[in-house]
């Protein structure tokens, strides 16, 4: 990026003089990169207008995942999960993210039982006993925000209660890994360690992703990981961590569909998800 006098259009486009827009954040990553050591991606880190946006995109989907939790119970199909989702997020001026993403028929992802992920809704009807992850992404005025929720149907096992469990303790010790100068080593690692010493396994083939301005963005967000590895946190960036935790193997397989991941060994798989903010201080949970 050529310098930039304070009143030249801003590099983005935007049309904004350079004062008005990206100016201060320039400054402020540059400070970074004299103490870090190397030049960092100038949209890894979000402006404090897109912050704004991508605030009100995840404070939708919160609000989605709310009504599927009013609703769900035994009898449910995935379909009818589906429509409450797509109902409620264009009724709010949003459009369901997943719906025509690379091809995929729905407006949100129902993973059940050994389903990983990316599970597509249909006529499949929800059974006691059944855990079920409902994965929900809005985009809202241009911005996006991503989360997941797990639910158990009716009665749930010790087995599929338990996991349901440390999967979202994986989620929080991740999260309080999130601060300034961290990496996201220090995340994966905090998921791993808590996820193998109790005996489950991380799936690795997947994993967090940036967010805000498009679905998926950089950086990828593994969850696993050694403290200290990978890219450093800085304020402003936006990410999910989405943990998967499998009773068994961590290893995956796609179904002929081209998009629903279960488990190699048919064990049960659960996840949660966040969209987080890097603050100056620490971290804020978008959704």
């Amino acid at each position: 990026m050529n310098k930039l006098s304070r009143n030249d259009v801003c590099w983005c486009g935007s049309g904004k003089k350079y004062k008005k827009c990206h100016m201060d954040q320039d400054v402020f990553i540059s400070n970074i990169e004299e103490k870090v050591g190397y030049t960092i991606p100038r949209d890894i880190m979000k402006t404090q207008e897109q912050i704004e946006g991508i605030r009100k995109s995840c404070k939708l989907t919160h609000d989605v995942l709310d009504i599927v939790s009013e609703r769900i119970k035994v009898g449910v199909t995935t379909e009818e999960i589906n429509t409450w989702v797509h109902e409620y997020t264009v009724e709010h001026n949003a459009y369901p993210a997943p719906l025509g993403y690379g091809g995929f028929p729905k407006s949100v992802c129902t993973s059940i039982n050994d389903v990983i992920c990316h599970g597509i809704p249909c006529e499949t009807v929800l059974k006691d006993g059944d855990i079920v992850n409902v994965d929900v992404s809005c985009i809202l005025d241009g911005y996006y925000g991503d989360a997941s929720r797990m639910y158990i149907i009716g009665e749930g096992s010790k087995a599929s209660v338990d996991l349901v469990r440390v999967s979202k303790e994986c989620l929080d010790l991740g999260i309080e890994q999130v601060k300034p100068f961290n990496t996201l080593g220090d995340i994966g690692n905090a998921i791993q360690q808590h996820a193998e010493s109790l005996g489950y396994s991380v799936v690795y083939d997947y994993g967090g992703h940036g967010v805000g301005l498009e679905f998926h963005e950089e950086p990828f967000v593994a969850h696993i990981g050694k403290k200290g590895e990978g890219t450093i946190l800085l304020p402003n960036m936006t990410f999910t961590i989405e943990p998967m935790i499998n009773i068994g193997s961590p290893d995956t397989r796609v179904l002929d569909d081209d998009w629903t991941a279960v488990t190699t060994d048919g064990s049960l798989s659960s996840q949660w998800e966040h969209t987080i903010l890097v603050t100056q201080t620490g971290y804020e949970i978008l959704t």
